[in-house]
């Protein structure tokens, strides 16, 4: 089921489709990079000879200037590409944490309709002895107040859950309200080795993958920069009428070029210099980053698994035992109410850190898979 929700997320996410909307932006660009300049049409008319004159001239860009800009969009097509990778590993790792907080959510309600059953059937037991005068009314109304409790405690459950579930209907990009059939258990997830984990991140972690299409358009930038350094030429020519007595047609060339005196985009180019060398160091810091990140969830991970296993083999089914033998007891007659409530407030608490354990492992493996960075 979770596998089937990742990949409902993947078609029907509202952020993963506003990401997919951007790459049609950038495509467009590399049209517009592949523009040549157009040129310009004249018409003189004076009192001079000759009168009449009909010029064109053209813009010719040099030092590469087109092929620059054309690798800059191409760069930044890829760049995109790369987010919008970066931005489906997020959601599959936002899809995995509140499926499992969901399926949590499932588990406290179930643990608290429990805990509501065994509180009822303690205040019948505390209701069947005081009618038959073997404890004070007192043990009623502690065990009337030990099922309100429980009651209230339930209905804070299924609010929980109602919460987890509306929030992973919107990661699923179908109406809040939309019914779920989760089936995967809280214990499910490997925990890979810390060196695995970390080599296959340098190799897939998608921030980092989207860093390094950065830096590569940036270096795009910076030979586009230092493209327009380079002046570009002028081509003109005119074809002139009405000079009498002198001619009737003539003709005439020009051409000129800018000089580089006041502004020679050197700025420019260090502008784009202390950019690449910024998301350089950006890249350096993600890797140190996501290093820490990944040990600091596998040792959670470890750890959580390990309590969740005491858990379930030895804690647990302990604590259901002393639940047991303290209704036995009470409804004998052989305890008071105080070792019965007690019984059940240890048997409660057991379960929920148990089920706590098995969300903190859960969580883990998210942010395990969130700081990796991969789409798997």
């Amino acid at each position: 089921m979770l596998f089937r929700s990742i990949q409902q997320a993947l078609e029907a996410n509202r952020t993963i489709a506003a990401a997919r909307l951007q790459r049609p932006v950038d495509v467009a660009g590399i049209g517009v990079a592949r523009e040549r300049p157009n040129p310009d049409l004249s018409y003189e008319y004076s009192k001079e000879t000759p009168r009449q004159a009909f010029g064109a001239t053209l813009p010719i860009e040099l030092g590469g200037k087109r092929q620059a800009r054309l690798a800059v969009a191409n760069a930044t097509v890829a760049a995109s590409d790369a987010e919008l990778a970066r931005v489906i590993a997020e959601v599959r790792s936002d899809v995995r944490t509140t499926y499992f907080e969901v399926v949590g959510a499932d588990q406290r309600v179930a643990f608290a309709d429990e805990v509501r059953a065994l509180a009822a059937r303690a205040r019948d037991a505390a209701r069947a002895r005081v009618q038959a005068g073997d404890v004070p009314q007192s043990d009623l109304t502690q065990a009337s107040l030990a099922l309100a409790n429980s009651e209230i405690e339930a209905a804070a459950a299924r609010g929980d859950a109602a919460s987890a579930r509306a929030e992973l209907n919107a990661l699923l990009g179908q109406p809040v309200g939309t019914p779920l059939t989760l089936a995967d258990e809280m214990t499910g997830g490997a925990v890979p080795a810390l060196n695995d984990a970390i080599a296959h991140a340098s190799q897939r972690n998608t921030e980092v993958a989207a860093l390094d299409k950065r830096i590569e358009a940036q270096v795009a930038r910076i030979a586009l920069a230092r493209a327009n350094r380079t002046p570009d030429l002028t081509a003109g020519g005119a074809f002139t009428y009405d000079a009498d007595p002198e001619f009737t047609f003539g003709w005439r060339l020009s051409g000129s070029i800018t000089l580089p005196v006041f502004t020679s985009h050197r700025a420019a180019v260090a502008v784009e210099d202390a950019e690449l060398a910024r998301l350089k160091g950006e890249r350096e810091a993600l890797l140190v980053r996501m290093s820490g990140a990944i040990a600091s969830a596998i040792a959670r991970a470890s750890s959580a698994r390990e309590q969740l296993t005491r858990y379930q083999s030895d804690v647990l089914p302990l604590a259901l035992e002393a639940e047991r033998q303290a209704q036995v007891a009470y409804s004998a007659g052989q305890t008071g109410l105080v070792a019965l409530v007690e019984a059940l407030r240890t048997a409660r608490e057991t379960r929920q850190r148990g089920l706590q354990a098995a969300q903190d492992f859960q969580k883990a493996l998210a942010d395990l898979d969130r700081a990796m960075g991969m789409n798997r």
